[in-house]
This record gives structure tokens, sequence and C-alpha cells, in this order.
């Protein structure tokens, strides 16, 4: 073989190299700036999710300020009324008596309380004068602890029963104490025996109770 020709051989040999050196060096070039685009596509359609999330929640927001604003004014004015809306006094203390708002939360308890419902009970019965035979019910505050709250609450009912005895006069003023109960009182039955001058009454019926509405704020992930 003669030097050229062994020369010639080297240079194909070395510019082949070269080809393929630079043919992989493009081809990584290549290859990069496909995967590197695919990734920054990715994060540009991920954090535009995540500002329409952000604008949303805002929005939300802004709502809801407006709502608490509304919701402000309006308590207020339930607040103030120189009535309650039993037609009582909102400063006193008489059966009748009381703030619009005690009103409500008197009449609708958030938690279940049976003793404090026995308690009313006596209270209303007793401002009648009549004889107080029994009160009587189930006590299911072990049943009811675990729900005190919920996302959408309900009333639940609380059945009792009492029997008084008393005049004419008198058990009739307990049926009109009953209707004019802050708390709403549902007669189911009654019965009367006796006469006019030593009646004996036994109601059932049944009141409320309603679980306190559950505020959860939630987190959400932006896929």
């Amino acid at each position: 073989m003669s030097p050229i020709t062994s020369v010639k051989r080297s240079l194909i040999a070395k510019s082949n190299t070269t080809i393929v050196v630079v043919t992989s060096g493009a081809c990584f070039v290549v290859v990069f700036c496909i995967v590197a685009s695919i990734s920054l596509f990715g994060q540009f359609m991920y954090q535009n999710r995540v500002i329409t999330a952000n604008q949303i929640a805002l929005q939300r927001l802004k709502t809801n300020l407006q709502a608490t604003s509304t919701l402000e004014s309006s308590y207020n004015a339930f607040l103030a009324t120189p009535t309650n809306i039993i037609g009582g006094n909102p400063g006193g203390t008489g059966s009748q008596d009381g703030s619009n708002t005690k009103i409500v939360l008197d009449a609708l308890p958030s938690k279940y309380d049976y003793p404090a419902l026995v308690t009313s009970l006596e209270d209303i019965l007793l401002g009648q004068g009549v004889q107080i035979q029994s009160i009587t019910g189930t006590d299911q505050g072990a049943t009811q602890e675990g729900d005190q709250s919920a996302a959408s609450p309900s009333p639940q009912p609380m059945p009792f029963q009492v029997v008084v005895s008393g005049n004419y006069t008198q058990i009739q003023s307990v049926v009109d104490a009953f209707n004019r109960s802050i708390r709403p009182i549902q007669i189911q039955t009654m019965e009367l025996a006796g006469d006019q001058s030593k009646l004996t009454l036994t109601i059932s019926a049944q009141t409320f109770w309603q679980p306190a509405h559950n505020l959860s704020i939630s987190t959400q992930v932006v896929q």
C-alpha cells in the first residue's frame, strides 16, 4: 500500500469519526431541546391552571366578603328591633322577653341537652300554677353525642310526655303556654281526665334541636 493511499484512508476515517461525533452531538441537542420544550410546556400549563384556580378562589373570596357585610347589616337590624320577634321586650326578663338572637338560639339549640329541656318544661308548667305529676322522656345524650355538627343540619326531634293536674283554667293555660313557647313544641296527643275543679292532663309532644352547621375549610390540589 502506497503512503498516499494510507494517508487518504486515515483522513477518511478521521472525517467519519468527526461526522459521527457531530451527528451524535446534534441528536443530543435536538432530543434535549424536545424534552426541555415538553417539560417547559407542561410547567406552563400547570402554572396556568394554578393561576386560574387562584383567580376563582379570589373572586369567591370577594363575593363572600360582600355577603359578610350584608349579613352583618341584617344581623344588626334584626338585633336592634324595639320589640322581639314574639312581641316581648328585648331587654326584659319575662318568658316572652329577650333579644332576637337569644330567642333564636333558645328556640332551636345546637346541642342535645335533655336536662335543659326538662328544666324548661318545669318553668313553663310551674308558671301556669299546675301541679306537675311527671315529666318523662328518653335521654339520648349518649347516642347524640357524636352528632353535634353537620354540613347540612336538619332539626332532630326530642319526644317527651308531661302529666299535670289543676283546674280547667290552669289546664287551658298549659296548652296556651306550649303554643306560645319560644322553643317549638309539637303536641301529638292530649288526654283529659276528671272534672272542671280537678283535671289531669297528659300531653305527648316533641320539641327539636338542630346540630350546628359545620363550616369546614378545604384545600384543593391543582393537578
